[in-house]
């Protein structure tokens, strides 16, 4: 296991910019040893910042995120604040499964408009 990553090898790795990553320093959800102006990070920052983009995907705010790794590591983790973040959970799952049944019926009827499309070329005599 290594002992550290430079910014560059973090910002190819995840394929985000410098500037991302410098925001969620500034976020304070990273932090880089710093020796000179070169930026250190940690195998622990690695994973954080996984989370982090993981987290990104999912839709979560910043703060969000900030809440969900500090009951991660135990920081914060009383009765209310979890109890609001299943709420946030369950209304991030229930707009994802929407997504989710709007792309599937989407996909239809596309697939729907090709055939449509497939059968006039035939009755035309056109060839695909």
């Amino acid at each position: 296991m290594r002992d550290y990553y430079t910014i560059t090898e973090l910002t190819r790795e995840f394929e985000i910019t410098t500037r991302t990553l410098r925001f969620y320093e500034d976020e304070g959800l990273i932090q880089p040893v710093r020796r000179g102006r070169t930026r250190l990070f940690k195998p622990s920052d690695r994973v954080l910042l996984k989370q982090i983009l993981r987290g990104r995907r999912l839709g979560f705010s910043v703060s969000e995120i900030r809440e969900l790794l500090n009951i991660y590591d135990g920081t914060q983790a009383n009765g209310d604040q979890l109890h609001v973040l299943i709420k946030n959970l369950e209304s991030r799952r229930s707009k994802l499964k929407q997504k989710k049944r709007d792309i599937d019926e989407a996909l239809v009827e596309l697939d729907h408009l090709e055939d449509l499309c497939l059968m006039r070329l035939a009755d035309l005599g056109v060839g695909t």
